[in-house]
């Protein structure tokens, strides 16, 4: 019977190696660690900043509307109020936008050249006729654009836009455009 127990019972805890991990003879050093947990924490860094700029995209996709027909929608539907800075603000919105002839001309055919010129005709300081002037300027940049504009009868309200001596670039703008008129042998006769 003893040598049964000497035989189950060899189990010294004395002679148990060491289960330390961070211990010299571990297959881990304590270098490989710190590697595994800057490897994690790098793909976890450029995880996060992923999501953010994919937030962000969404986000301003969603908030700022600046592109394409919801922009130049809302921007001729603000030549429609009655205010001149909203006004002012949308015929900016047309003039930064008038960049080519496709867009010119989408600014025509959704109508905006036609309510900046009526925005011209009923404004009623200088610095609305201004606004007014400076996005036909960027519209009449196209010739396409230009016999439309002729069309409206654009001609005739330029030349009434009554004479301003606070603000050179209206007659600057006016003159210009009359030029282009003239320089495409539009009739005058609208």
């Amino acid at each position: 019977m003893r040598t049964l127990k000497n035989y189950l019972c060899r189990f010294n805890p004395r002679t148990v190696p060491s289960r330390n991990f961070s211990s010299s003879s571990s297959p881990f050093s304590r270098t490989d660690e710190l590697s595994v947990e800057e490897d994690v924490e790098r793909k976890i860094g450029w995880l996060l900043k992923s999501i953010f700029v994919g937030t962000a995209a969404f986000v301003g996709y969603q908030f700022f509307p600046y592109m394409g027909d919801n922009m130049l929608r809302q921007s001729v539907s603000l030549l429609h109020v009655k205010d001149p800075f909203f006004k002012r603000s949308g015929a900016s919105r047309l003039a930064r936008y008038a960049v080519d002839d496709g867009r010119r001309m989408k600014i025509v055919e959704i109508g905006g050249a036609q309510e900046l010129l009526i925005m011209l005709e009923a404004a009623k300081d200088d610095r609305t006729r201004k606004a007014a002037l400076k996005a036909l300027a960027a519209v009449s940049q196209s010739d396409e654009a230009v016999g439309a504009l002729h069309l409206a009868g654009a001609i005739s309200v330029i030349k009434s836009i009554p004479d301003s001596s606070e603000e050179a670039e209206i007659e600057k703008f006016k003159g210009s455009l009359l030029k282009r008129f003239q320089d495409l042998k539009c009739e005058s006769s609208s």
